[in-house]
Parts: structure tokens; C-alpha cells; sequence
């Protein structure tokens, strides 16, 4: 099975991949197998290739890579009922321990044991096909495209940010950074109620991007405007209802609460590799909510619903396809972190 292996640091290669065949060639009752169509690129797969771990998480040996997907079911398990040879589908990649006490809570996304495509020592799905649980894998509306589905794992993250904050009708909020996950939070917080949406970055074309998404939403350049000072004003020096902070920058997130109205909630996305400062000072005169997320659970069917009916459009956020045979080279691109990119994608054959 011919797949996208980072065999180690710095170093990927598109090969067979035996043992992945030889895995998978068993299907459970309630499995199905998937031939895959479109793969998007996610920032902690070039984090893999460019550091060989994120985290305590080390790529210890060869790893395929990949895991925002989308596919044609092609081979259902006996007990499956609700899907069938031929639908379109996009999957959840993160398997719980469905006996795990975390997954009895209905925190799954939390449990210890889940298994994560991509993420060492489990293989993402960058490859011909796979095989999956039907209960984590989602049939696709006629009117939502592969590249479409495929956007749905990094959405998801935003419409989780988004249910955490708890965003009323007419809420003010700032998110930090205008990458992929910034820029789905923004359109996930629009689409929860939010009244306007502040997006911040340095990259100027990010921030067109940002700004072409909706009038509701403020593109601001924080190398050369003061994000505080146009909070402020807007809001008659009351600040902003929600910051979401989906930079993953130690400098960003130590100033979360500067243009925070009091009441607020902060709501911290972006992964940080070490501790970081905390203004715990600013967080009490303001009574300010802090969440933090770790990927997402229950969302994948809402997500898919608000691409259908249009509440959400991420077509605007792919910015450049690549054909299977140019992976290697699609990551090295990614891993330049050009800035006119926001999410670049991957198309198997078919």
C-alpha cells in the first residue's frame, strides 16, 4: 500500500507500506473500509516533519502521516446499518476506549487510551484506503465536496472552541492568529452568534483571507495596530466578550485578557510546548472564564449540517491541491509556511 511514510525527522518518502496492508485487511462487524479521496495538510503533521515530535509524543519509527479526511465507504462491517458501499464520508480520527471512563462522560476526546491517526505510534491515512469505525465515520450531503469534508476535522476544533465559550446572540470576540484553526473558529463563532469577530495576525494576506470571509469579521494587523486600542473603541471601553487564543505563541498568550471585558471567557486553543505566563491578576478584576479544549467531541454531525446549509463556508480557506504522487513535495512547501496559504490539501487517486 503505496502511503506517505516520514520515516524520520526531516526525512519523507512515498512508499509501500506492508504492515499497514497487512493490518488492516481485517474487517469488524462494525468497521468499514474507506478508499481515501482528499487528505488536508495539518500543522502537527509538519510539526512531525519538521521536529519528529510534539510533545511526548516521538516518532520513534516510520509513520504515515495525515488525518483530515474524507472517502467513499467501500466495504461495510456485518452489524453496520447506517452506512453503505459508495457513500461519501468524512471521519473522526480520534478512537476512544469506548469503556473508558472519560467516554462514559461523554468526554472522549479526553480519554487517555484514544487512538489518534498521526499521532506516534498510530498511522494517519495518507494512504489508498483504511479501516474504520462505522460509529466515528460521517455520511456526506450530495451538496458537500470531498475538499469540503476534508475541512471538517480542523472545523470541528472551532465549533468546539465555540460551544465551550458558550457565545450568547450579538457577542463581541477576538481570536489570536489567522491560521486554519483561527480562521475556523472566527467562522465558528459567526455561526454560534457572534456579532462581530476581531481575526489578528502579522501576515497581511492571512488577514485578506480573513477579512473576505464576512463583513462581521475585523482583520487586524498586530505589528502595526493596536488590537486593545480598536477593541476598546468599538465597544465603548467595555472590551470583548470571548478571546480565543489560537496562536499557540507564548507572547500572544500571556496577553489574552488585555482585551477582555469583564465577564469574559477565554477560551485557549493553540497548543503550547512549555508553561507559559498567566496575568492571574488581570484574570480576577475581570472574573474572566478560562477553557481550554483538546480536539473536540460530539461536533463532526453539526459540522457537516452547517457545510450543507451553508451557515459555514471553508471553501474560501483551501488554498492549494496536490495530487498524491507530490506529497513529499506538498510538505516542504507547508513546512515553508508561505503566507498566502492557509489550508493545503491532497487528492488520492480515485
Amino acid at each position: 500500500m503505496k502511503s506517505l511514510v516520514l520515516e524520520k525527522k526531516d526525512v519523507l518518502s512515498l512508499r509501500d507500506f506492508p504492515e499497514i496492508s497487512r493490518a488492516e485487511e481485517t474487517l469488524g462487524p462494525r468497521d468499514v473500509r474507506i478508499k481515501l479521496h482528499t487528505v488536508g495538510i495539518c500543522g502537527s503533521d509538519v510539526h512531525y516533519y519538521t521536529h519528529g515530535k510534539i510533545g511526548p509524543f516521538v516518532v520513534n519509527e516510520p509513520m504515515i502521516l495525515g488525518h483530515e479526511a474524507s472517502g467513499t465507504v467501500i466495504e461495510i462491517g456485518p452489524e453496520v446499518t447506517h452506512l453503505k458501499e459508495g457513500d461519501r464520508v468524512c471521519m473522526e480520527p480520534g478512537i476512544p476506549d469506548p469503556t473508558s471512563k472519560a467516554a462514559r462522560l461523554g468526554m472522549y476526546n479526553i480519554d487517555p487510551a484514544v487512538r489518534f491517526w498521526a499521532t506516534p505510534p498510530i498511522h494517519g491515512i495518507l494512504r489508498p484506503t483504511c479501516v474504520h469505525p462505522a460509529d466515528f465515520t460521517f455520511k456526506l450531503p450530495d451538496n458537500v465536496s470531498f475538499a469540503e469534508a476534508a475541512m471538517v476535522e480542523p472545523l470541528a476544533v472551532g465549533v468546539h472552541a465555540a460551544t465551550k465559550a458558550r457565545v450568547k446572540p450579538g457577542d463581541n470576540a477576538v481570536v489570536l492568529g489567522a491560521g486554519p484553526i483561527g480562521l475556523v473558529t472566527a467562522l465558528s463563532a459567526l455561526a454560534a452568534g457572534c456579532a462581530k469577530v476581531y481575526v489578528t495576525d502579522l501576515a497581511e494576506k492571512k488577514l485578506e483571507i480573513a477579512g473576505s470571509l464576512s463583513r462581521a469579521i475585523v482583520p487586524v494587523n498586530v505589528g502595526k495596530q493596536n488590537l486593545v486600542e480598536i477593541v476598546k473603541a468599538d465597544t465603548d471601553g467595555w472590551g470583548a466578550d470571548i478571546v480565543f487564543e489560537a496562536t499557540g505563541s507564548p507572547h500572544a498568550a500571556k496577553t489574552v485578557f488585555e482585551p477582555l471585558a469583564p465577564g469574559g471567557c477565554v477560551v485557549m486553543i493553540g497548543g503550547q510546548p512549555d508553561p507559559i505566563q498567566y496575568d492571574a491578576g488581570a484574570a480576577m478584576i475581570r472574573e474572566a472564564r478560562v477553557e481550554n479544549i483538546f480536539r473536540y467531541a460530539h461536533v463532526f454531525p453539526r459540522c457537516v449540517g452547517m457545510l450543507s446549509s451553508g451557515a459555514i463556508d471553508v471553501k474560501p480557506l483551501i488554498t492549494r491541491t496536490f495530487d498524491f504522487d507530490e506529497s513529499v513535495r506538498a510538505f516542504e512547501i507547508a513546512a515553508s509556511a508561505p503566507p498566502a496559504d492557509v489550508k493545503m490539501q491532497i487528492e488520492l487517486p480515485q
